[in-house]
């Protein structure tokens, strides 16, 4: 692989309340997911959050959610999925007013925290997300798990799928994310992050939570805004990168169809 889009959530500050160094992580990710007011953040702090990236040249993307301010979104919201598709649909729509304001567009959609897990597995919630992207804007991309029910719909719909891999999170030996309420969710290491991030972009392989190898060939690498010492861990992870020739550049920035990406995996 020659190339690898590294995205980052941001803009999740609300009010007076400061979560993450977004300016700092804009010098070193090449997507930013804006959190859109559902699971976090706020009009100006969206506005300064899109502002920034468009500075800096970094792809937008809209981090839509459950409506879970309380609980940051990581919360399964039992709503009707008409109800989920009008949620992802406003979105959307007031990230794609901020990005115009800030003279810069929208290219991607990626859900946040319960929803992102949610429609890997669910149906009903998963084509109700790829109908309001749909409905909202057919060229917009989605960034998803590799293997996701999310996916294959919207694939079948025709959108642009791109799959992401977790820099600081542990897998299941299926490929899922390890639930945070678990033991060993979150990798905090800086080494051991930046050496699973080159093995997943080198050998397109993960070792999951059990010991198993995971075959997971991505498009983007997320790492995590709020996880500490991020910005350091995304920078050693670029540098990383960049040293064995991989270069870092947006998945969304490029025309054509998404590549086609698996997931399966092996014991060990």
């Amino acid at each position: 692989m020659t190339g690898i889009d590294l995205n980052s959530d941001m803009g999740e500050s609300f009010g007076r309340w400061a979560l993450g160094d977004d300016t700092a992580l804009l010098g070193v990710v090449s997507s930013a997911n804006v959190a859109c007011g559902f699971h976090a953040g706020d009009p100006a702090g969206m506005l300064r959050t899109v502002g920034y990236a468009a500075a800096h040249g970094v792809t937008v993307g809209a981090h839509v959610a459950y409506r879970d301010l309380a609980g940051f979104g990581r919360r399964y919201v039992d709503e009707t999925p008409e109800d989920l598709a009008a949620d992802v649909i406003y979105q959307i729509g007031a990230l794609e007013g901020v990005a115009a304001a800030a003279g810069t567009q929208v290219k991607y959609v990626k859900p946040h925290g319960a929803l992102y897990n949610r429609i890997a597995i669910d149906e009903r919630h998963a084509a109700a997300v790829v109908e309001a992207i749909k409905a909202v804007d057919p060229s917009l991309a989605l960034l998803t798990l590799p293997g996701s029910v999310v996916g294959r719909l919207a694939e079948d719909a025709g959108l642009r799928v791109f799959r992401e891999a977790f820099a600081d999170r542990a897998y299941t030996p299926d490929g899922h994310l390890v639930s945070r309420r678990e033991p060993g969710a979150v990798i905090t290491d800086p080494e051991q992050v930046t050496a699973r991030v080159l093995r997943m972009v080198e050998d397109g392989t993960v070792t999951a939570i059990d010991g198993s190898i995971v075959r997971l060939h991505a498009d983007s690498v997320c790492v995590h805004g709020d996880s500490p010492g991020a910005v350091a861990m995304a920078t050693a992870v670029r540098k990383a990168l960049e040293h064995a020739g991989i270069a870092v550049r947006s998945f969304a920035a490029c025309d054509g169809s998404s590549p086609s990406v698996s997931t399966e995996a092996a014991k060990s």
